[in-house]
């Protein structure tokens, strides 16, 4: 039998009475996922072969699917599967491979011999993979994660009649559900833009919603008009991150539901049949109800900003040394009973960027449960995005108190050591994690970036290399490429394999100024001096005014013996950031 055929029994014989609706209408549970929501995305736990795991629930995803990272941690299996068929993303497509898990559990349930599908990318750090519709449309789903739950349902006796799962005094809107029967299974509806009619997916894995540019032209919005500024790079299945903007919009309209006069983010994404994806941001602030059963989605505010437009980071930021509110949420009508439904309501309240209520759950939270190490990483996580990094320390050092082998706690508190200038602590931390984590994890990304920013060039490379070997399709790719090409060009450790790097990185993305400016240095190290001016002139045409680049242009052209515009740039540099000639003189490059 098919394992996740296996499943639905097994959670359906498990059903419990939950709601009674009028006219004998009644809802049993089948399941109900507790989530946590972690940098945006709805985190479900489960195992491999009883090892804990997180993964991602996503509405969008047809299957579940497992990262490339945790298929060679947990060394499984690989095959191919039909080569006629791939899985589309904001990113690209990709070819589908299969893996097996021998033993798989969620919600309690153990199966045997599970396949999944495999990704390329990773979906963030201690993140194993994601959940797809093969489990999440099994019955009818309610998506509660403002309340940390994601419940499957099976409705008796309702017929085709309305029915709700919350308060029937709340407010709410009725759509057709477009949902697509067979292997590719999604949550279709349709919205309106600017009066334009688009083709919407309701997506859990995309942490904000985003338009297409094409839906976005068609509906009067341009990412060249007035008032529209960048969103940073977004990611998702597929090997390219895609820029995004966050655009003035006249209106934006699903079910009877209509926002005047907002802001929408749009990016260049392709996608089958979809114009937006309606993300985690749209799921904290409503609280969406997908009846299979009737196809039909039912959602409901819950009040605060119905869309995330915080900035994303952009790749090409500049490389600058040293390191570089809202309406309160609908209440809730039976508080958590205990700290796990306090973490994860807090987690949904930062999620929102609602920090203080964030703040009062998780201390619940460590008041109920004082030993559990999870609870204080993730106050720490939320003290840190509220700019209160002496209370978020505090609760790093009690974590790793309680479980000193938390590898989480262990790099956010190196990293923030290291925005204080603690290096030795930070070393400290950092190779303990090294030694903990299995060499393919994905937060070594992570550990290299800080072993940068804590100025130990060797363990970075040495990072960077371990990330790059067990991710070669992964879309940060290039990122990581620039990262191990601008340390080894800065420390002066084999610039013929850092011009190689950021050659690599330039492949993947020649729109990049970061990726020019590190390749300018690794030339400069060389004594290619004319290269070197090339390269931080294409840096400086695409960000104009970085202190690294202009310090790099100046170099060269003293060497050249441009002794006036070599001093200028030098002194514009400088100008921007006063501790850059001390620094560079350090690694050697004196001018």
């Amino acid at each position: 039998m098919n394992a996740w055929k296996a499943i639905a029994l097994a959670l359906a014989c498990c059903t419990a009475p939950w709601i009674a609706n009028a006219g004998g209408c009644t809802i049993a549970v089948i399941a109900d996922l507790k989530v946590t929501l972690e940098d945006s995305s709805p985190l479900v736990r489960g195992k491999i072969d009883g090892a804990d795991v997180s993964l991602i629930a996503d509405s969008g995803a047809f299957y579940s699917t497992l990262s490339e990272g945790t298929v060679a941690q947990f060394k499984l299996p690989t095959e191919y599967g039909n080569p006629y068929m791939l899985t589309v993303g904001i990113g690209g497509t990709e070819a589908i491979m299969l893996t097996k898990v021998k033993v798989f559990s969620l919600a309690g349930q153990f199966l045997k011999n599970v396949t999944f599908t495999i990704s390329d990318n990773e979906m963030g750090a201690g993140v194993a993979g994601l959940l797809g519709q093969n489990v999440l449309g099994l019955a009818d789903a309610d998506y509660d994660l403002a309340h940390g739950s994601i419940r499957l349902v099976r409705p008796s006796g309702c017929g085709d009649r309305p029915f709700v799962v919350w308060d029937k005094n709340r407010a709410f809107s009725i759509i057709p559900l477009q949902a697509q029967d067979g292997p590719f299974k999604q949550v279709g509806a349709e919205a309106f833009v600017n009066g334009k009619r688009i083709k919407i997916v309701f997506d859990t894995g995309a942490s904000t919603s985003i338009l297409s540019l094409d839906a976005a032209r068609r509906a009067g919005v341009d990412p060249s008009a007035a008032g529209v500024v960048p969103g940073g790079l977004q990611r998702g299945i597929g090997r390219r991150m895609i820029q995004s903007w966050i655009a003035p919009v006249a209106s934006f309209k699903i079910g009877d539901e209509e926002v005047h006069n907002t802001r929408l983010r749009i990016a260049q994404m392709s996608l089958p049949d979809t114009d937006m994806l309606l993300g985690a941001d749209f799921f904290l602030s409503h609280r969406v109800f997908v009846s299979n059963s009737q196809r039909r989605i039912y959602f409901t505010y819950n009040g605060g900003p119905v869309f995330n437009l915080t900035a994303a980071p952009l790749a090409d930021a500049a490389r600058e040394r040293p390191l570089a509110s809202t309406p309160a949420m609908a209440s809730d009508p039976a508080e958590p009973a205990d700290a796990e439904g306090f973490s994860r309501r807090g987690s949904a309240f930062a999620g929102r960027r609602e920090f203080a209520p964030a703040i009062a759950d998780l201390t619940r939270a460590t008041t109920l449960a004082p030993a559990e190490a999870r609870y204080f990483t993730q106050r720490a996580a939320i003290y840190l995005e509220n700019g209160e990094p002496v209370l978020a320390m505090a609760d790093l050092d009690h974590a790793l108190k309680l479980k000193p082998d938390d590898t989480q706690a262990r790099v956010s508190r190196a990293e923030l050591r290291v925005s204080r200038r603690e290096n030795a602590g930070a070393s400290a931390d950092l190779a303990e994690a090294d030694r903990l984590l299995p060499k393919e994890a994905d937060v070594r990304l992570t550990l290299a970036g800080v072993y940068d920013a804590a100025d130990e060039g060797p363990a970075a490379i040495a990072q960077y290399s371990l990330w790059i070997k067990a991710h070669p399709d992964d879309n940060r790719l290039a990122q990581a490429l620039n990262g191990r090409c601008w340390v080894r060009a800065l420390w002066s450790i084999d610039s013929d394999k850092a011009v190689a790097d950021c050659d690599g990185a330039l492949r993947r993305d020649r729109k990049v100024a970061a990726y020019y400016d590190s390749r300018g240095l690794a030339h400069l190290r060389r004594g290619e001096n004319d290269l070197a001016i090339s390269d931080y002139e294409a840096a400086l045409a695409l960000r104009p005014n970085v202190a690294w680049s202009l310090f790099g242009r100046g170099i060269a052209r003293l060497r050249k013996g441009q002794k006036a515009e070599g001093q200028a740039d030098i002194q514009a540099a400088t100008a921007q950031d006063p501790g850059l000639p001390a620094f560079a003189k350090a690694h050697g490059l004196d001018h």
